[in-house]
């Protein structure tokens, strides 16, 4: 898909740290073709080619991997080494391990660690700790503390996928610090595939056991065409899956014309016909407005869970008035919002 898919927020608090923290990066930007008015509105797109241009020539002007933002500067090539080390493992778990085991000896890297998840899953938490001039700035140590959470979690789920060429399903997702606004906190949904937690003790991500003995599947001449383009697959790839019904979701998700996206709008985007979209998701068993009835039920379930009055998420669903929100979640979940919150 060629939908822009990666919030204009987070490389508008990117800029505004850098400049807190005396670092110009007005060279990235227009190197990604952006301007600061552009990044105006926290919930506008950019595509995942502008965020890679931006992302690269951060890389160039900082000469660091985390772009400044970790206790101490990652020389460039560090990256590239950790991913020779994990693609010659055996599966995902062995993989992982490993890594935990390589950002241990690797002080200027957070270090990560793996252990049973509240969810029957694998659970890694990252220690993420500002430097020493970020921890003196407290609005500025909080941005630090965002950013390289973000960047790291999206980082671990995303490459656990490209190692093993298919999606790594999440059970869990927690954030150490508060909710944005609820339209905000739902990128955060989009981007990782399941309603995330805030305001938890540390940043964490549980990973499905089920995909944890999946074979590597890449080599150092797939791993080589994937660091040419860094990080574009990073920002473009979630699931590695190209199923009909994924895209469709996914499609459905990013809000391409809100609650009234029609067969024509998602058939385009997909560049294929009407008819050809309706018979491959019968093939795979759904439909439509059956994948868009799920959208709707996430994102309620996500918003009562994070504290969004029925009226305001009726307003942002697209409902016509409340009541008509009320009998669609009862349909969907056999339950009323008031008991999801």
């Amino acid at each position: 898909m060629t939908a822009a898919i990666i919030p204009a927020d987070f490389v508008r608090r990117a800029l505004e740290m850098s400049s807190r923290s005396g670092l110009d990066l007005s060279p990235a930007l227009s190197a990604a073709g952006l301007t600061s008015a552009s990044l105006t509105d926290p919930l506008s797109r950019l595509t995942p080619a502008q965020v890679t241009a931006f992302t690269q020539a951060v890389w160039q002007i900082t000469d660091d991997e985390l772009f400044g933002l970790g206790p101490a500067p990652v020389p460039r090539g560090t990256f590239r080494l950790v991913c020779l080390a994990l693609i010659h493992t055996e599966d995902l778990s062995a993989a992982l391990e490993r890594m935990a085991d390589i950002l241990h000896a690797l002080p200027t890297l957070p270090a990560l660690h793996i252990g049973a998840g509240a969810n029957g899953g694998t659970r890694m938490t990252i220690d993420v700790r500002p430097s020493a001039a970020q921890t003196e700035d407290a609005l500025l140590s909080l941005e630090a503390t965002r950013l390289i959470t973000d960047f790291l979690l999206i980082l671990l789920h995303r490459f656990a996928a490209w190692l093993v060429g298919k999606r790594v399903p999440l059970l869990a997702v927690e954030l150490p610090y508060p909710p944005p606004l609820p339209r905000l906190a739902e990128n955060y949904d989009h981007i990782f595939g399941i309603p995330v937690t805030f305001d938890s003790l540390i940043p964490a991500i549980e990973f499905d056991n089920t995909v944890m003995r999946a074979p590597i599947i890449q080599n150092e001449e797939t791993l080589e065409n994937y660091l040419r383009e860094s990080p574009t697959l990073l920002m473009s790839e979630r699931d590695y899956d190209s199923a009909a019904s994924a895209q469709v979701r996914r499609a459905l998700e990013l809000g391409l014309k809100g609650r009234t996206s029609t067969a024509e709008d998602i058939a385009e985007m997909l560049s294929i016909s009407v008819p050809h979209l309706r018979r491959l998701l019968r093939q795979e068993g759904t439909s439509l407005n059956q994948l868009r009835e799920e959208v709707l039920r996430d994102a309620a379930i996500a918003g009562l869970r994070r504290g969004e009055t029925v009226e305001d998420l009726s307003a942002r669903l697209g409902f016509s008035e409340s009541s008509a929100f009320r009998r669609a979640f009862k349909r969907w979940t056999g339950g009323t919002p008031s008991s999801y919150r």
